[in-house]
């Protein structure tokens, strides 16, 4: 009865100890992927701004004109981008953070 209470109780603190592992890997692989996505969409800016520059012969001044005029999509609800151009002969500096 004794080894029956304690196999019992070996078993719960293990099952405890697992559900929390799996819980810091389930954070720590959705962190990680915030992280990737973020730096996808900030290449995504960029790439659009180079291909303006490319094919209009200067960077764009905002976001939005890369958006109606390069279809450049981000998703605003899930990602902060900041977008600050400089000069027209400058890359932008863009800033890409998830909500």
């Amino acid at each position: 009865m004794r080894r029956d209470r304690a196999r019992r109780t070996v078993a719960v603190i293990a099952a405890c100890v697992l559900a929390a592992v799996l819980w810091f890997a389930w954070d720590t692989a959705n962190a990680q992927t915030a992280a990737q996505s973020a730096v996808s969409v900030r290449n995504a800016v960029l790439e659009s701004a180079m291909q303006c520059a490319a094919v209009e012969g200067a960077y764009p001044a905002s976001l939005d004109y890369l958006e109606e005029h390069y279809g450049l999509i981000v998703n605003h609800a899930d990602y902060v981008v900041t977008y600050e151009a400089f000069a027209a002969n400058q890359p932008p500096s863009v800033e890409v953070r998830p909500r």
